[in-house]
């Protein structure tokens, strides 16, 4: 990024409506707004127990509302209480085994829930911008090597949160057709790859279970070794979304942007070899009894060039550094006794140093 100074994303001093602030990536997000000047206000579910935001008792920080995106009510409440410039949506149902288990609560947060965000940030008056965050599987998945770009077709996939991240992809564009026809914020629609970093404890997710391995002492189940993903870290992805955001702020045009490491994806059993390789007292691994119960694409490779071309967007960290520097995290709090709060900051003091 060259002499660019990321604080100057999006200005100064701006009001920003976070949703999903509780969730992993939330979390992340309202560290980093903080350290950049912005005031963030949260809606939200209550954070899960051992969460990376209840280890780090952001409880009552910001100000937030706990609430469901599906309460309509109260989520235009929230709105109009804040009156927001920037309105930033997380909040999701975002686990593929989650959604065989609840594929209506996973349709009715993800594509209601979406369009209720967006309702009401066109119905406060103040909003001027909103990133939409949906995901890397939205794309219909060939199972090739071909790496998806922002023009490649839509489709539901083969699991439930797929298709209702399709599904909220509709609702996004419908409403940015209302905003050419009728007036209102401009939206861009943000898709990342598979995002990890110190603190995530989500269900069913990689280096958390492998977390889990290690604080239980039992062998982790492993689904699918040779699948690949774009793993990157949280706060690639995450200034990604701000610098995307930041361009629609001062344009008059929507846009869409992937966010994947540069590199061809990498296998699960590569995220493996590598925790082990920093941790090797981690661990240990098993096949999964019943790989294939649930359904999931075995190969996923996303390409992030029109984000390199327009927002001088480059990743800080490759695969490798990235699941290292997530293991570490975990590493460091747990054999170090290191402060989570301190751990975060000081990757985001990196990022925003330009390190």
């Amino acid at each position: 990024m060259g002499e660019f100074n990321y604080r100057d994303i999006l200005g100064k001093n701006e009001k920003i409506f976070l949703t999903g602030h509780t969730g992993f990536k939330g979390t992340w997000l309202t560290l980093l707004l903080e350290e950049m000047g912005h005031e963030v206000v949260g809606f939200s579910l209550e954070a899960a127990p051992n969460s990376l935001f209840d280890r780090l008792g952001r409880q009552g920080f910001v100000n937030e509302t706990i609430g469901d995106i599906r309460d309509i009510n109260k989520l235009n409440a929230a709105m109009k209480t804040s009156k927001p410039s920037i309105v930033i949506h997380l909040a999701a149902q975002a686990l593929v085994l989650g959604s065989y288990k609840d594929p209506r609560g996973t349709f009715e947060i993800n594509a209601q829930g979406t369009a209720n965000v967006l309702d009401a940030s066109f119905s406060v008056g103040t909003v001027n911008v909103i990133g939409a965050i949906t995901t890397d599987k939205v794309y219909k998945n060939q199972e090739s090597q071909h790496a998806y770009v922002e023009t490649d077709p839509l489709e539901g996939g083969s699991d439930p949160y797929s298709a209702s991240k399709v599904a909220s992809e509709a609702a996004i564009s419908v409403w940015k057709k209302i905003t050419d026809v009728s007036g209102g914020p401009r939206i861009v629609t943000l898709r990342s790859g598979n995002v990890i970093g110190g603190g995530d404890f989500s269900e069913n997710r990689l280096i958390p279970d492998l977390v889990r391995g290690y604080l239980s002492g039992i062998n982790v189940e492993v689904r699918n070794p040779q699948s690949t993903r774009p793993w990157m870290h949280v706060l690639d992805s995450l200034v990604g979304y701000l610098l995307a955001i930041d361009l629609s702020a001062k344009t008059s045009v929507h846009n869409t942007f992937n966010f994947a490491p540069l590199e061809e994806s990498i296998s699960v059993q590569h995220v493996i070899n590598i925790a082990l390789e920093e941790w090797p007292e981690m661990f240990k691994v098993k096949p999964h009894k019943n790989p294939k119960q649930y359904p999931e694409a075995d190969l996923l490779n996303l390409n992030p060039s029109k984000a390199v071309e327009y927002l001088s967007w480059k990743p800080k960290w490759d695969q490798d550094s990235s699941i290292r520097s997530s293991i570490n995290w975990w590493k460091k709090h747990y054999t170090q006794e290191i402060n989570p709060d301190r751990l975060c900051k000081d990757e985001i003091l990196r990022v925003l140093k330009n390190a």
